[in-house]
């Protein structure tokens, strides 16, 4: 664990409290994530969205997350780390509750949709900024250990989310979506009462300083580390978001069978590959094992687009879980390392080029559905437009990880000059 001592004794609540608020916290971000694309096909079917603005939808969450991610250290500064959490949870909930009002009371059910998927984002992009750097200033040495372990509760609430939503629409049917959606709101709802009364820590040292943005900026190293985060969140999103659609519309699977094999393996290999990194990360070096992902990545996902048969290319879905379960806590943790006093300006800067990746992946393999939808010819032309549509977006985006791969080398070469 992150610390065995730092009891608060003035208060009821202890720093192990605070640790299960931040996993909590990091659930309902995977809620955020993944439970609008198990709910993409039925948003089509029952108010005619075109998967051209399913592509939209998926952009506009992080793209909302994004601008959340540059405007939280003025967010913070004004409600305070705590005050924060809170509202972010409360948003989360509202958004989740909503979904299944706004879409029915506005004229443009999309717009419903959106609207709902921004209260959703500004929660989602508040506790993605804030839940890193308060499990960094909880009491303990082994910091990157702890960032993994933490991360890997993002990857069981996908689980969680999955197994729950398929196994309510195998039981009750989909035409029951709104009660899923008022579901989940119930846990961000439960867990912003949760962070109002554990203790927090500062994140920077006494008597350091945080490093401010413009500092920052002039480290080149630095740069490498927003590049690095961008690749990580575009390698793992990419397949994420997509995963449900592509078995089910690319692989003509069914959508129990689609989502059990494809986004549900994907969350509990990637979590694996966390949880592990978080028992055993004392005795693994960083950079070596990202590096042996970005490779682990691009195999994944030339098997998701090139496999013959379906059962292969959901296997590739699979591995590519775990291939890139240690690329954002790995990259964060890499980076806290070098930037100790860097704060809530750092963590938020590598949150903000984290959802650029977020939104850059899935976005240039919706390009490419929205490219076949308008007919245009494109590679795998004779498996259907869905189909040609994601194996060729997957296949551009394999670029993702290969930049991660080279920026590890760069890193590595930058630690031998001691630089």
């Amino acid at each position: 664990m992150i610390f065995t001592q730092g009891e608060n004794r003035e208060m009821k609540l202890n720093y192990k409290h605070t640790l299960t608020a931040c996993y909590v916290g990091y659930i309902t971000q995977a809620e955020v994530n993944n439970l609008p694309p198990l709910l993409f096909l039925i948003f089509c079917n029952t108010f005619g969205i075109s998967l051209g603005k399913i592509a939209v939808l998926i952009a506009a969450n992080f793209i909302m997350q994004t601008i959340i991610d540059i405007l939280s250290p003025r967010i913070v500064g004004v409600l305070g780390v705590r005050g924060s959490m809170v509202a972010a949870h409360f948003c989360t909930a509202a958004g989740f509750a909503f979904m299944g009002v706004f879409p029915y009371v506005l004229p443009d059910p999309f717009a419903g949709l959106l609207l709902s998927a921004a209260l959703n984002s500004v929660g989602g992009g508040i506790t993605e900024v804030l839940v890193s750097p308060i499990v960094d200033s909880l009491p303990g040495d082994a910091k990157s250990s702890a960032m993994s372990l933490l991360h890997s509760f993002y990857c069981w609430g996908q689980v969680l989310v999955v197994l729950l939503t398929t196994a309510f629409f195998s039981a009750f049917g989909t035409e029951c979506w709104r009660l899923v959606t008022a579901f989940w709101a119930v846990i961000p709802f439960a867990n912003a009462f949760l962070f109002m009364k554990v203790p927090l820590r500062p994140f920077v040292e006494e008597g350091g300083e945080e490093i401010p943005f413009k500092k920052l900026f002039g480290h080149r190293l630095f740069i490498l580390f927003c590049v690095l985060m961008l690749c990580a969140g575009a390698s793992e999103l990419a397949a994420s978001q997509w995963a449900s659609l592509f078995a089910e519309a690319g692989l003509k699977v069914s959508k129990t069978a689609g989502d059990l094999l494809g986004p549900c393996m994907f969350a509990v290999l990637m979590g694996t590959a966390r949880l592990l990194y978080g028992i055993f990360g004392k005795k693994i070096k960083l950079v070596p094992m990202i590096s042996a992902s970005s490779v682990l990545c691009v195999v994944s996902y030339l098997t998701m687009v090139f496999a013959p048969v379906p059962l292969l290319s959901l296997a590739g879905c699979a591995v590519c879980g775990l291939s890139v379960g240690i690329m954002w806590p790995g990259v964060f943790s890499l980076a806290s390392e070098k930037f100790q006093n860097g704060g809530t300006a750092m963590f938020s800067v590598l949150a903000l080029a984290g959802d650029l990746g977020c939104t850059s992946g899935p976005a240039l393999v919706g390009v490419f559905v929205k490219l076949a939808e308008n007919g245009s010819p494109l590679l795998f032309a004779d498996s259907g437009a869905a189909s040609a549509g994601l194996r060729t977006g997957l296949l551009f985006a394999v670029i993702f990880p290969v930049l991660m791969l080279a920026g590890m080398k760069l890193l590595s070469g930058t630690d031998r000059r001691g630089s």
